[in-house]
């Protein structure tokens, strides 16, 4: 069984893929690199097979009819033999002073009593253009030790763990059910979300793993992008609705975790909704929140009179430039594209 476990969703990734590939060959016989080619028209497939050809036991090549992202993520979990799991997306990379690291506390830890079920670590945005590069700390979370949520000390509005942060045990995602939609994007936060009430031990180490290129004028989360592709962010939203039950959640800082994490990803859908300007995209909006209140009352209402809900449906356009306004404001915070 191998260590470590990366998977790399590539689609038409030809003038990108081979720097991620090159940042994670330096683990070694202890890491896995499955290469996922969905579909791609490009000289993607043949990349892949020649990494593969070159490092046997350390690359695998996959090859699979187009599914999306999503699909790209299920078929890593799928075939993983590692006994932990990291999905980056090909246009992303690692450090290789932090990724050495990982892998030595990796090593530690599955060597003790403990069963780790998810290592978390900073990710930076490597935003085209910016010579400032933002460091993503996870926040409140203990530092150096395995701790549990009831570890946990407090937790900031706005800060939520991403896929490019988690590192989660493999077998946990498989006993947890998840399977993300296929042709969606926004999935990552699915594949968050789901597991974190079968997350029982964390370990946070305090270094900049994740290298997360931000900026080209095509990325799935450019503005633009998101409005045109809105429909997708509200059927991750609904899903995230759908498949947990907070309620159900029995620790009580999983599960106020979990609701700052879907009241974050409710206003990202909102606003997106709002800086449309169109009135079939401010209909979606009524009918998201309608969703919402028929699904869950107690949530809907929860959401509502928190801070986000009030200046998300502030009522007529000076309430709509007021969303907006704190919309640009949170750019300006988190460096969201």
């Amino acid at each position: 069984m191998k260590l470590l476990t990366f998977a790399i969703p590539c689609y038409n990734s030809q003038d990108y893929m081979e720097h991620c590939i090159d940042s994670i060959l330096p683990g070694g016989e202890d890491v896995e690199i499955l290469i996922v080619d969905d579909g791609s028209s490009d000289r993607t497939a043949e990349i892949a097979d020649e990494y593969a050809r070159k490092y046997p036991t350390i690359v695998r090549a996959i090859h699979q009819e187009n599914g999306g992202h999503g699909e790209a993520v299920n078929t890593g979990i799928r075939n993983a033999t590692g006994l932990y799991f990291k999905v980056v997306d090909s246009d992303d990379w690692v450090d290789a002073e932090a990724y050495k690291k990982i892998l030595d506390k990796l090593r530690e830890l599955a060597g003790g009593s403990v069963t780790l079920d998810m290592l978390l670590a900073n990710y930076v945005y490597e935003k085209e253009g910016a010579s400032h590069k933002r460091v993503m700390r996870q926040t409140g979370f203990p530092k150096d030790q395995v701790f549990t949520w009831s570890d946990v000390r407090h937790f900031y509005k706005g800060h939520y763990i991403l896929m490019h942060s988690v590192i989660y045990r493999t077998k946990l995602l498989r006993e947890c059910g998840l399977q993300l939609p296929k042709h969606t994007f926004y999935v990552d936060n699915i594949y968050v979300y789901k597991p974190l009430p079968y997350v029982r031990t964390m370990y946070y180490m305090d270094v900049d793993f994740y290298r997360y290129f931000i900026g080209r004028e095509d990325q799935s989360v450019n503005e633009k992008v998101m409005i045109g592709r809105i429909d997708q962010q509200i059927r991750v939203n609904k899903i995230m609705i759908d498949d947990v039950d907070l309620h159900k959640v029995s620790n009580p800082k999983c599960r106020k975790y979990m609701f700052n994490y879907l009241e974050i990803i409710t206003v990202v859908s909102t606003v997106m909704l709002l800086r449309s300007g169109t009135e079939e995209n401010l209909e979606k909006k009524r009918e998201l929140w309608k969703y919402i209140k028929e699904k869950d009352i107690t949530l809907f209402h929860k959401l509502r009179r928190g801070i986000m809900g009030q200046t998300m449906n502030l009522p007529g356009k000076g309430g709509r430039k007021i969303s907006v306004a704190a919309y640009r404001l949170s750019q300006k915070v988190v460096g969201f594209n």
